[in-house]
């Protein structure tokens, strides 16, 4: 229904963004809410995911991520914010990596994912994930690195940022955030909220 939005984002928050087009706000629940800033035109990639009570619009910087979020959809047992917190920590190029060399050991580091749900995962998606399929074939993703707790860093950095701390207090945390590793962005957040208090 809705392939993509542009627009101004007017509302960061833990769960999503508002973007604005015209006189009508968007809501839009993505993976990573903190990679965005008040203010910022941006082109949303989306994904309208309909239930009996609501008409819920999911957002993506990329259409790899989009494609990625509808593919994990059809995994019994993974729904809207099972596929979210995945992509959240996660890059659709690395997940579509483990899913093919059959690595649940990577897939059981995501929120909520389990042995049990990381062999379902690899059962229902091997070799149908449709953005990737022809570069998978090519060996495109044989060099791939895991960078998802570098990048969960960095998002929280920004996460920082936007709550309204100063550079030198968002330095101070960052060099104390590199001490700890295999972290979610949330869990980075938390744990920097909780030493800027403690210093404060």
């Amino acid at each position: 229904m809705f392939a993509h939005i542009e627009g101004e984002i007017t509302l960061v928050r833990p769960d999503g963004i508002v973007v604005s087009v015209g006189a009508l706000g968007y809501e839009l629940f993505t993976p990573n809410p903190y990679a965005y800033t008040v203010g910022q035109i941006v082109k949303i990639h989306t994904s309208l995911y309909v239930r009996e009570d609501a008409f819920l619009l999911y957002g993506f910087q990329t259409i790899e991520e989009k494609d990625m979020f509808r593919s994990l959809l059809n995994v019994s047992g993974i729904g809207p914010k099972g596929a979210l917190a995945i992509l959240a920590t996660g890059k659709p190029a690395r997940i579509v990596q483990a899913i093919e060399d059959e690595d649940d050991t990577f897939l059981t580091k995501f929120p909520g994912i389990g042995k049990k749900t990381a062999r379902q995962i690899i059962l229902d998606l091997k070799g149908k994930c449709p953005s990737f399929d022809e570069k998978i074939q090519k060996g495109f993703f044989q060099q791939v690195e895991d960078t998802s707790e570098e990048q969960a860093l960095e998002e929280a950095i920004l996460a920082l940022e936007a709550l309204g701390y100063s550079k030198r207090e968002v330095k101070r945390a960052e060099t104390l955030l590199r001490k700890h590793e295999l972290m979610t962005t949330d869990e980075y957040i938390k744990r920097a909220l909780q030493e800027l208090v403690l210093k404060a």
